[in-house]
């Protein structure tokens, strides 16, 4: 089992950054794929940006440019930087990770992962 924990999330305005990161409880994290995910109220969840051990980065169009996924291997951390939030940023950002080799092939798929956090609320409005 891998705990993974979320912070860094909260009320920006429209052009505002945030850095989420996500610790998690394992050394062997490291050797996972993991991404980024999430959800606004009434959608579904959606996968923004992924990376490999190997640190061999996916975003999704949406956030292509603003968004920047990155780990520290040492501290067993994941980390999402967002750039020029907009309103439609607005959602709960979640992190998740793959111990069974399922994510590479389609690494924004929910599917793929089978380690999740609980998640951070990030809101972007004036």
């Amino acid at each position: 089992q891998v705990q993974l924990a979320e912070s860094g999330g909260g009320s920006v305005q429209p052009g505002g950054s945030l850095r989420l990161s996500c610790a998690a409880d394992r050394d062997f994290y490291p050797r996972y794929y993991k991404a980024w995910f999430r959800q606004a109220p009434g959608k579904e969840r959606e996968g923004v940006a992924s990376i490999s051990s190997g640190g061999t980065t996916f975003y999704a169009d949406s956030v292509n440019g603003r968004f920047v996924i990155s780990q520290d291997n040492d501290k067993n951390t994941l980390y999402l930087q967002i750039n020029n939030l907009k309103p439609e940023d607005t959602a709960m950002y979640y992190c998740a990770a793959d111990s069974l080799a399922n994510a590479a092939g389609n690494p924004l798929r929910i599917g793929g992962y089978n380690y999740w956090g609980q998640g951070t609320q990030v809101t972007v409005s004036s």
